[in-house]
């Protein structure tokens, strides 16, 4: 499942040797980050002030309205954070375009985020948990069945970031969404959006470009899907304990690595200071368009 690059190896690869590699259900990882990272001192500020002024989750530039939140601080903390997070999200950017050309058309450039706490042992619900193996669903607001991938890079300098998964999304709906209630007989998977999906969609689209958050109100049949896999996987412990599948990634500092992170389930165990870019990935771009979960739904199971 890991697919790993060396640096010098990049500039030889062909243009879909990636993005074809993500759609097939692989973490694609660089053992040594691929773009140039913040400068030392920018670094030290983030893991040093960063989990003072917290107030969510996350800590999330959000390119499309030009503001970042998940942060509290006076005007000069809150301006070098977001500076931070937009360059590097731009360096994000460019590389992807660069090495992915044909997953990347027409794309949507989503949340730079900055995860600055330990992940082992936080308090939070079972739903937003990052320590439960799940796929994502709703994590950039609803997608109509185009792909979330997500670039991390661990830049904690002396602790490893430890991922798990228990396998991508095409053999877990094939054990699991009878049991999720994600089945055709379940009445689950019609995937047609309806008048009121349709004007939630342009409402919620209006609104995120003022006030961010306002994205999360979207939904489609697909994404409601996906959130109730999403749930169930989060909500059972036999599905948490089980063997089947199961695979543990140690990330080391200053590492990257990036992932369809609906198509590939995931948790991360512990591991603190990290950056995530998001991305939507338009469903026409894919290479590999029966591998998408969208149209796994769509199909009859086996």
């Amino acid at each position: 499942m890991l697919a790993t690059y060396a640096k010098a190896q990049l500039t030889g690869l062909k243009p879909d040797t990636l993005s074809d590699d993500l759609e097939s259900g692989k973490i694609v990882h660089f053992p040594e980050c691929p773009i140039d990272l913040p400068s030392a001192e920018d670094l030290e500020f983030l893991r040093q002030e960063m989990p003072k002024h917290l107030a969510s989750k996350n800590i999330s530039f959000h390119p499309e309205a030009g503001k970042i939140i998940g942060i509290k601080g006076s005007p000069d903390v809150i301006d070098r954070t977001q500076r931070i997070l937009k360059e590097h999200n731009g360096r994000v950017q460019a590389f992807l375009t660069r090495t992915m050309p044909t997953l990347t058309k027409d794309w949507l450039v989503g949340t730079a985020s900055f995860r600055p706490l330990q992940e082992k042992g936080r308090d939070l619900s079972a739903h937003a948990s990052n320590e439960l193996v799940h796929v994502d669903a709703g994590a950039y607001g609803a997608t109509h069945g185009d792909g979330i991938i997500r670039f991390f890079v661990n830049v904690n300098p002396a602790e490893d970031r430890v991922w798990v998964t228990k396998g991508a999304f095409p053999d877990l709906y094939r054990r699991y969404a009878a049991q999720a209630g994600i089945l055709p007989n379940n009445g689950g998977t019609d995937m047609d959006e309806g008048v009121l999906d349709k004007l939630r969609t342009g409402v919620a689209n209006g609104l995120a470009a003022v006030i961010p958050p306002a994205k999360f109100i979207d939904s489609s049949p697909y994404d409601r899907a996906m959130r109730r896999f999403h749930n169930f996987m989060k909500d059972s412990p036999a599905f948490q304990s089980t063997p089947d599948g199961h695979q543990e990634f140690r990330f080391k500092p200053f590492q990257a690595w990036m992932v369809f992170t609906d198509r590939v389930s995931h948790a991360c165990l512990s591991g603190q200071h990290a950056f995530a870019d998001t991305f939507v990935v338009r469903l026409g771009s894919c290479r590999l368009p029966a591998m998408a979960p969208i149209n796994i739904l769509k199909s009859k199971p086996a």
